[in-house]
C-alpha cells in the first residue's frame, strides 16, 4: 500500500497518474479486450463493440504512448493477412490485470448501487 506520500492529493497524486492512464473512455475497455491476447486492430474492432474505427486507432497510439500497449508486425501469416499485432507490454499487463481488473471486479459487485433505484412511476 502507498504510504502517506499523497495525503494532500496534490496534481502529482499516485492516484491521478494511475486515473490519467484511463482517462478516455474507451482505453479501459481495449486494455481489457487485450487481456484475451495479442489481436490485430480489426479483431479488436469485433471485441470492443461499439467503439469507431477512428477512435479504436487514437486509443491504440494513446496506450501505445503510454508503454501499456506495443505494436508488432506479423510476418507469420500469408500476405494479405499480414498487419500490425497489438498486446499488452509487461506494464500493460500488470495495469490490466491488477488495479483495473480489480476496479471492474468492484463495479460488478456494487451495480445495483451505482445504478441507483429505478425511477419507474
Amino acid at each position: 500500500m502507498i504510504d502517506g506520500s499523497c495525503q494532500t492529493f496534490v496534481s502529482d497524486c499516485h492516484v491521478r497518474t494511475a486515473i490519467e492512464l484511463i482517462r478516455h473512455a474507451w482505453d479501459s475497455v481495449i486494455l481489457s479486450a487485450l487481456r484475451m491476447g495479442p489481436t490485430r486492430r480489426n479483431e479488436l474492432l469485433i471485441r470492443v463493440a461499439g467503439v469507431s474505427d477512428k477512435v479504436l486507432t487514437q486509443a491504440l497510439q494513446r496506450l501505445e504512448a503510454c508503454g501499456l500497449v506495443t505494436k508488432a508486425r506479423n510476418t507469420e501469416r500469408p500476405a494479405p493477412q499480414t498487419g500490425a499485432i497489438y498486446q499488452l507490454t509487461p506494464l500493460g499487463e500488470s495495469f490490466a490485470n491488477g488495479p483495473l481488473a480489480q476496479l471492474a471486479q468492484w463495479a460488478a459487485d456494487n451495480q445495483a448501487e451505482l445504478t441507483g433505484p429505478s425511477t419507474t412511476p
